[in-house]
């Protein structure tokens, strides 16, 4: 029998997912600051180089912080919920068919 994930009730799933939201818009705001000073210490480290130096540091960084977020944000959503209780772990040995041989192996 597959359990219910607490996420197939709307208020409990409007409720994580705002969640979310919030904690994104928080590390956008941590990530244009992050990128600011990453970019003010490459100048005065180096100087001018570049505009694509800066546009592309600028852009890796965000893209790497801001994915790394999302990920985390959905492993913190997944288990604040009780959604990973909710998922069935199965076991070799917990596969059986009717007959009681395991589902792995073909009787020929």
């Amino acid at each position: 029998m597959v359990k219910r994930s607490p996420l197939d009730d709307p208020r409990i799933s409007a409720h994580a997912w705002a969640r979310y939201k919030r904690l994104m818009l928080m590390m956008f705001g941590l990530t244009t600051v992050m990128v600011i000073i990453a970019l003010t210490a490459v100048y005065f480290r180096v100087g001018m180089i570049s505009p694509h130096f800066f546009i592309a540091t600028g852009l890796g960084i965000t893209f790497a912080m801001l994915l790394m977020s999302a990920l985390m944000g959905l492993v913190f959503l997944s288990s604040g919920t009780g959604h990973d209780e909710a998922v069935d772990d199965l076991e070799e040995g917990d596969l059986q068919d009717t007959d009681g041989a395991e589902s792995g192996s073909r009787n020929q």
